[in-house]
């Protein structure tokens, strides 16, 4: 058997070497070094203004890092790079959704734009996971800050992506909704899938964590 102890490794998932980003000439986070694999969560946590939401933007291709390097697969990421902008899903701390629009209607749109086919079956079960059928069809602008979360997260499920990057998915949520989540992320790693989550509340997942100062 041949000895490939030298043998380079070959990066597998998201990694981060070194990066950092600045705001009108202040840094808001530098040196951030990471490595995640298939069915790994990395929390992320600090205070507030730490440059939580700026990293996952950053790692979502909405902000450029002004040092170091991201990169998908042993691959560079670079800015509107299709391949690695197909394999995330991001929520951010907005919920991103219509507010003239019902949740079916949402959901319908979101799986439209991403270049699925709406299967109203499948949309109900996604929403009535997160206890959101008595409300299926109701304008978003009626609904609680916590029933516009829950109508976010729901997309996670109809549109599956390796990499999650999820800003503070818990806010808003009762026990239940929040219990629902965690069974959603917990069945993405499972499948192998990733996720990097900004939070101020620990998640009932096991993972690895980043401190931001």
């Amino acid at each position: 058997m041949p000895d490939r102890s030298d043998d380079p490794v070959i990066e597998s998932g998201l990694t981060a070497h070194g990066l950092g980003f600045c705001r009108a000439g202040r840094s808001v986070f530098s040196g951030i070094d990471f490595a995640l694999g298939p069915g790994e969560l990395l929390q992320v946590t600090g205070a507030n203004g730490s440059g939580k939401t700026s990293l996952l933007r950053v790692l979502s291709g909405l902000l450029r890092p002004d040092e170091g390097e991201l990169r998908w697969y042993a691959r560079p990421v670079r800015a509107g790079e299709t391949g690695y902008l197909q394999a995330l899903a991001y929520v951010g701390h907005a919920d991103g959704i219509d507010p003239d629009l019902s949740a079916m209607e949402n959901l319908q749109f979101a799986m439209r734009v991403a270049g699925g086919t709406p299967m109203p079956a499948q949309i109900e079960s996604a929403l009535t996971a997160f206890g959101m059928m008595s409300a299926i069809h109701a304008p978003v602008r009626t609904l609680s800050q916590g029933q516009r979360r829950r109508v976010a997260l729901a997309r996670l499920a109809l549109l599956p992506r390796t990499l999650w990057l999820l800003d503070e998915p818990l806010t808003s949520l009762d026990e239940r909704a929040a219990d629902c989540f965690h069974a959603q992320l917990d069945a993405h790693l499972e499948g192998g899938g990733m996720a990097v989550v900004a939070t101020h509340q620990p998640l009932a997942v096991d993972g690895r964590a980043l401190h931001l100062a």
